[in-house]
């Protein structure tokens, strides 16, 4: 989230801060997997906009085709970790894609490791199952909520390290984080220091574009900023409301009665004039689902202006049709859009991460989701998250959100691992607004995945 003035943001993201060659793995707790569906088609290789192509290979080194076809290879790998963390418990000891992109599963006995060679799979022994690690994480996310703010503001994120069976803890380097005196009935943790034009372009708002809310009335007088975002996915629910997916700390009345906000197209001429496109009807922030996430409620002027289809927009206007939904596994490549910094790509690096976000009343909330290396920039807030042409999540926030460009921003944060975004996921989000819907708003809500004619 960004500001166009300098009022202190609602939500204070925490530094996100992680090594892609330490955080490997992945966790299938957090949101459903379906491994009896049908796995969704994808667009082919030249029916990406070319400013995704560009950005694939700038930011991946791969071909167009080899992006899709490791993200499809990664969905594969999520169903059938699925199936075996089901089947054997105490021995799943997790999942990922290595970087040469063949799958890899863990386990922690000999007769496991029989099972998955025999499936087709390499496979590494580990002394720790992906269950006990879970344990140990609730442990230490307990512990940190029990510490003074002025500590637990110290520690950026929490991960799980299945290749070294350990926790990784994201530790800022101030004397706050020096103080902190580690919990000794959990082993195995690891402290980090960190850092306190081509194609057609379809002139209608979408996904990764920029929305500005603000508290009360644009013509609001008493007015002093607006807050800045990026629309999402575009939904539609049981009852075909038209809906947007962004992020839940874009909404300037979190926590205030009953939250509704209005959501704006920016006319950047006269704040005042903007059109009004939608309004802020269900956000999240940590609490019950530990998730970062909202739903804008779209009026007729945002459908009639397109945003009853299924597309996010990139570099220079150009639009990426999305085509299914899937989750986040480690290794997987991704590319997202937003507001700011447009097609950025990257790999998920951990696909369950939790961190600290503190509201502007000094509230702590835990946050749950992934990990990626790609760039996000501030005002990228809420905007897609895509494998191949599959949504896979919405941008929460990064560890880059103050760099001018993702340029100075990989210079700057090379020597702490490079640029990290945290991701909050497509399935749970899903998940948890129809749960939490009442058979009313909501109700089986689904990302737009196929043309609306109409």
């Amino acid at each position: 989230m960004r500001k166009f003035s300098a009022r202190r943001a609602t939500v204070k993201a925490a530094t996100i801060a992680f090594a892609s060659t330490v955080l490997v793995g992945p966790l299938f707790a957090a949101a459903p997997a379906f491994a009896d569906e049908v796995p969704p088609a994808q667009l082919a290789a030249d029916q990406l906009p070319p400013e995704l192509v560009q950005a694939i290979a700038r930011d991946l080194n791969m071909t167009a085709a080899e992006y899709l076809d490791r993200s499809a290879r990664a969905q594969q790998l999520r169903d059938y970790a699925h199936g075996l963390r089901t089947e054997r418990p105490e021995e799943f000891a997790g999942a990922w894609l290595g970087q040469d992109g063949k799958p890899i599963v863990a386990v922690t006995s000999l007769d496991a490791e029989r099972e998955v060679i025999a499936d087709g799979y390499q496979t590494r022994l580990a002394p720790v199952s992906a269950q006990n690690l879970e344990i140990a994480l609730g442990q230490v996310n307990s512990w940190v909520a029990e510490l003074p703010m002025d500590l637990s503001q110290a520690i950026n994120s929490v991960a799980i390290d299945f290749l070294n069976s350990q926790l990784v803890l994201s530790v800022a380097n101030t004397p706050a984080g020096h103080l902190l005196n580690l919990p000794t009935l959990i082993a195995n943790i690891k402290v980090m220091l960190s850092p306190g034009s081509g194609g057609p372009v379809e002139r209608r708002p979408m996904g990764g574009d920029t929305y500005i809310s603000a508290p009360t009335s644009l013509a609001d007088s008493s007015l002093q900023s607006v807050d800045v975002c990026s629309f999402g996915f575009n939904a539609v629910d049981a009852g075909d409301n038209a809906l947007n997916i962004s992020a839940g700390h874009c909404n300037p009345n979190l926590g205030k009665g009953n939250e509704q906000a209005d959501v704006y197209l920016p006319d950047v001429r006269n704040l005042a004039s903007s059109p009004q496109v939608g309004t802020f009807v269900n956000s999240q922030l940590g609490g019950r689902s530990s998730l970062d996430y909202s739903v804008i409620r779209l009026n007729e002027t945002a459908v009639r202006s397109g945003m009853d289809q299924p597309s996010v927009r990139g570099s220079n206007g150009t639009t990426l049709t999305v085509t299914g939904v899937a989750d986040p596994i480690t290794g997987a490549p991704v590319c997202k859009s937003g507001q700011s910094s447009t097609f950025t790509c990257g790999f998920v690096v951990a696909d369950r991460v939790e961190t600290q976000l503190y509201t502007a009343e000094g509230e702590s909330k835990t946050v749950r989701g992934f990990a990626s290396s790609a760039c996000t920039l501030g005002g990228d807030s809420g905007g897609a998250i895509v494998t191949g042409t599959l949504a896979l999540g919405i941008t929460s926030g990064s560890n880059a959100a103050d760099a001018p460009n993702c340029n100075e921003a990989n210079s700057a944060l090379a020597q702490y691992g490079g640029t990290a975004t945290l991701g909050i996921p497509i399935r749970a989000i899903l998940s948890d607004i129809d749960a939490h819907s009442g058979g009313g708003l909501g109700s089986g809500i689904q990302v737009r995945s196929r043309p609306n004619l109409g």
